[in-house]
């Protein structure tokens, strides 16, 4: 028990220090607070210059909600709860495994840290966001997990923040996934982590915007704002209630596997869901509202 108080301790310890030292500028390429405030920035530039709801006010329904939960998911609750948490689940899954003969090692595959650079990131990226792609439609799929889920798509206007919109809870279910892919592919550097979030969140952030972008051919590769608007679709044909598009950064995954649906140009659909008039339109309300659900 020691050890785990002692993991905790520690998480919480180095990652109060790494954001002070973001804060401070005393970090470089890992610096996300400054990396998100940037690409913030520029995206909602782009929906000032390049607006597709034109009637759609520049600081829209819910903006400063959305503004908060953005630094708060990406800083906040890592120093509230997920690291911390995240460590201590490490260390006892690996004495779980320890007890049994085994190791996290055992899993692994293959070492990414031994490929080439570029394919280390297209290997490493492709498939964390499959395991992405595939969670994002459990989260649609079973009643528990939408329940977390519908504080995201209680958004009813879109703009770039909606992108960090998300209950506590999600990033829990997303890592929980992630954790057995990452342990097959074997070690990968902080800059390789780093890089490629920094891409998901600009491509988040740009479907979420107020922008009438498709990227043409990409879009057959690259989720985009047209296509993610239909995501957010309050009304869906009867044989895709369970939703469409579930794509984080890629389209393809969608595509391969039929769930991809764009009618016609959903610039003035309605988003949300079913009964999100009775949603508590608070951040505290929104953050119990699975805890209250049986």
């Amino acid at each position: 028990m020691d050890k785990y108080l002692e993991i905790i301790k520690t998480s919480y310890s180095n990652y109060w220090n790494y954001i002070k030292q973001s804060v401070l500028m005393e970090l470089n390429w890992e610096n996300y607070f400054y990396g998100l405030i940037i690409i913030s920035l520029i995206v909602w530039t782009l929906e000032i210059v390049f607006p597709w709801r034109k009637n759609q006010p520049l600081f829209r329904k819910d903006f400063w909600l959305d503004a908060f939960y953005m630094f708060f998911n990406f800083f906040l609750l890592n120093l509230i709860v997920l690291i911390a948490l995240s460590n201590t689940a490490a260390e006892l899954f690996n004495d779980i495994l320890s007890s049994i003969g085994l190791s996290i090692s055992s899993f692994q595959l293959f070492d990414i840290n031994t490929f080439p650079y570029w394919i280390r990131l297209f290997v490493f990226f492709i498939i964390i966001d499959f395991v992405q792609w595939f969670t994002h439609t459990l989260l649609h799929k079973y009643e528990f997990l939408w329940n977390f889920h519908k504080v995201h798509h209680s958004v009813k206007q879109m703009g770039f923040a909606a992108h960090l919109r998300y209950h506590w809870m999600e990033p829990v279910v997303y890592n929980s996934m992630k954790y057995i892919p990452l342990a097959i592919m074997g070690g990968f550097t902080a800059q390789d982590v780093a890089i490629i979030h920094f891409f998901n969140i600009m491509i988040g952030h740009l479907n979420h915007a107020n922008i009438n972008w498709d990227y043409g051919w990409l879009k057959y590769i690259l989720n985009n704002p047209r296509m993610h608007i239909w995501h957010h679709a309050k009304e869906l044909p009867e044989n895709r209630r369970t939703g469409v598009n579930f794509g984080i950064t890629l389209s393809i995954w969608d595509y391969l596997f039929k769930t991809n649906y764009i009618p016609h140009n959903g610039r003035n659909i309605e988003i949300g869901f079913d009964g999100d008039e009775h949603f508590p339109k608070d951040f505290i309300g929104q953050e119990i509202y699975p805890l209250n659900k049986k």
